[in-house]
């Protein structure tokens, strides 16, 4: 049995994660995070110790590690904001512990660069949730795509529309210094899917871009792919809307649709078991769609040409 430490202990992901511990028989000695609003705690390892303050989970991690009792942590998962991911993989590495690291990894590429270095110094190993790489339908898409004829690229429209309310943009999801945009927040795991179906990115051109919604046209070795998402309920189909749904996902590849809404529900269970084998995905998996966001969030807005999303049509006129 492997012992565990959470930080960020009371966010939308880490209930995922505190079942992923209990489903592969391991245990959460302890969690942190500012606010205290974590009673989920309960449902899964009630005599976890936790903290509101950083210097006291060091400190208590750091006694376990001293006193190399049956307590030492083995692992440190991460699901705190993204602009401290980087931080909170340092530290749990040189902690003596192994880090498992919620989406976005960083928000710049050549912070991937530091923590390689911090591996080789500590030993540790960081260790990545790219839950869509695990998905039946993806590892399915794979298959056919690289069962295909040699050369053919396939056409792909990619819309992922998840409404979220007024607190978004006041939240730090919605400061991209702290959060990276949309683009990164809520479009990472696409970027990372499309790049592990398709190949080597070959070209990255930015349409649109907002707080709320962002549109652009990416190129692979073996596809031409469309992409929106948005946040905005408003964008949601009409005929969805009215069905009372506020999430729209789509994506087909030569006019074929590709279904993975279900499936969903063991990933990080599934990818819990991976990283414990011993096969988890690390730090170079994450590059190309960090360099890929990166490149979204900072890049000039591209003419339009026939390759744009059809989404943009309304958003341009």
């Amino acid at each position: 049995m492997k012992n565990f430490a959470l930080i960020g202990a009371a966010g939308y992901i880490a209930p995922r994660h505190m079942k992923a511990i209990k489903d592969t028989g391991n245990d959460l000695v302890a969690a942190l995070d500012k606010n205290d609003s974590v009673g989920i705690i309960d449902s899964y390892f009630p005599n976890a110790d936790f903290f509101t303050e950083f210097e006291r989970f060091d400190r208590h991690l750091d006694k376990l590690r001293r006193e190399s009792n049956s307590r030492q942590v083995d692992y440190v998962a991460i699901c705190s904001p993204n602009y401290l991911h980087d931080s909170h993989m340092r530290f749990a590495l040189r902690t003596g512990a192994c880090a498992i690291c919620e989406k976005p990894l960083v928000l710049n590429p050549w912070n991937i660069d530091g923590l390689q270095e911090i591996e080789k110094e500590t030993g540790q190993r960081v260790n990545t949730i790219l839950q869509l790489r695990l998905h039946p339908s993806i590892i399915a898409l794979k298959q056919k795509v690289a069962s295909s004829a040699p050369g053919h690229k396939f056409d792909v429209d990619l819309t992922y529309i998840t409404s979220r309310g007024h607190w978004y943009l006041q939240s730090w999801k919605g400061d991209d210094k702290k959060s990276g945009g949309i683009s990164t927040n809520i479009g990472v795991h696409f970027y990372d899917m499309l790049h592990f179906v398709f190949g080597a990115l070959q070209e990255n051109k930015v349409h649109f871009n907002s707080p709320t919604k962002a549109a652009g046209y990416l190129e692979y070795e073996r596809a031409r792919v469309r992409w929106f998402l948005s946040v905005d309920v408003n964008d949601v189909p009409d005929h969805v809307r009215s069905s009372g749904q506020r999430t729209y996902r789509s994506i087909t590849a030569d006019g074929e649709s590709i279904e993975f809404s279900d499936g969903f529900t063991d990933l990080h269970t599934i990818s819990y078991k991976e990283i414990l084998a011993g096969n988890g995905f690390g730090l170079e998996e994450n590059r190309v769609a960090i360099e890929t966001v990166a490149h979204i969030r900072t890049a000039a807005l591209s003419a339009l040409t026939g390759d744009y999303h059809p989404f943009v049509t309304k958003l341009v006129k």
